[in-house]
């Protein structure tokens, strides 16, 4: 297997949209949000001119992420031979982020496609070889969700994944199905670690059962650090944040803020077994959201992703409890924040 990661989202858009215009075959693209205003980022007249020359082109957007998307982009590309789905469920959002290139490479993280995400800092991943089978099969189950007739693609989702003694795991979480792979990573995982635990993430509205996990591996001796950013890109967002960081900085978890806007995902235990994938730790994600990722303990990948965090870190300033003073509007938005991601 062969991989790649991309720190920031221009550096995965320039990498997709190589591998776009290298299709031969197929080009699957499932996306949160997928809006056509990204100057020098072309993707919907490379993926138009793709369809034109015969590649199928398939594309799942979610309906609430890319409600920018303008019905003329829509038309046009689709009367260029595109099948372009939208995935609307009330209870439940389209979250992946995939990319997949004639079955014999893959990419997924937390990078949509919109002008205001140009500069952050994200993470995706590039990879090849056999776990490419299991995010072609992801697809095809959201692509049958939003009523896609397909054959070509809904023969994937009849396929069973190929489980065999890798370094290397896609992790599908799926509420409307009850397949909840990426919480129940997160548990076992946290529950195992011997030294260390670090976590990435840009919005931070934990359930009870993840502070649970983490304040036991504390009193375990294991280190717990917490990468967001200083600021998000909402305001309701960094107040919510600072509520819960400041919160739960007090039984020992130690949050590191980084100064630019980050919106990767991911986690490493022991400097042994790491992930990155589409989720945020918030309810959505954890309880509604369709998610993907990647659990993978190959020794090489897991120093990868450290050196990127630890990259992050340098330019991180840590939580001190002076940086947040609460006022009456936080004791009733953070918990409103939650009880309305979990009922949404």
């Amino acid at each position: 297997m062969q991989y790649k990661f991309y720190t920031t989202s221009e550096k995965a858009w320039d990498a997709m949209l190589e591998a776009i215009k290298d299709a031969k075959k197929f080009i699957f693209l499932e996306m949160y949000i997928f809006i056509d205003n990204t100057e020098g980022y072309n993707f919907f007249e490379i993926l138009e001119k793709k369809a034109k020359e015969g590649v199928r082109v398939k594309i799942i957007i979610d309906s609430f992420g890319s409600q920018e998307l303008n019905k003329e982009v829509i038309e046009k590309i689709r009367k260029a031979g595109a099948e372009l789905l939208f995935f609307s469920y009330w209870l439940s959002r389209a979250h992946k982020k995939i990319l997949i290139i004639d079955g014999n490479i893959a990419f997924l993280g937390g990078v949509n496609i919109h002008k205001s995400f140009q500069k952050w800092n994200d993470l995706q991943v590039r990879f090849t070889g056999v776990m490419v089978k299991s995010v072609i099969r992801s697809f095809a189950k959201s692509y049958e969700m939003c009523g896609g007739k397909d054959v070509e693609v809904l023969i994937y989702n009849n396929k069973k994944n190929i489980f065999r003694k890798t370094k290397l795991w896609f992790l599908e979480h799926q509420q409307l199905g009850k397949k909840k792979l990426l919480k129940k990573h997160y548990q076992n995982r946290i529950k195992n670690a011997k030294e260390k635990i670090i976590i990435v993430t840009p919005y931070f509205i934990p359930r009870r059962w993840l502070i649970g996990v983490l304040h036991q591996a504390i009193l375990r001796g294991v280190r717990a650090e917490i990468i967001l950013p200083l600021y998000t890109d909402h305001w309701i967002f960094n107040r919510v944040n600072y509520f819960y960081i400041s919160k739960f900085h007090r039984i020992g978890i130690n949050f590191y803020l980084q100064r630019e806007m980050n919106h990767a995902k991911a986690m490493i235990i022991d400097n042994a077994e790491g992930m990155v994938g589409s989720q945020n730790i918030d309810p959505l994600s954890f309880d509604h959201n369709l998610e993907a990722g990647i659990f993978f303990r190959d020794k090489k990948m897991v120093d990868d992703l450290g050196k990127i965090i630890s990259d992050w870190k340098q330019n991180c300033v840590i939580f001190e409890p002076s940086m947040y003073k609460k006022i009456w509007f936080d004791y009733f938005l953070a918990p409103a924040m939650r009880i309305f991601q979990s009922v949404f």
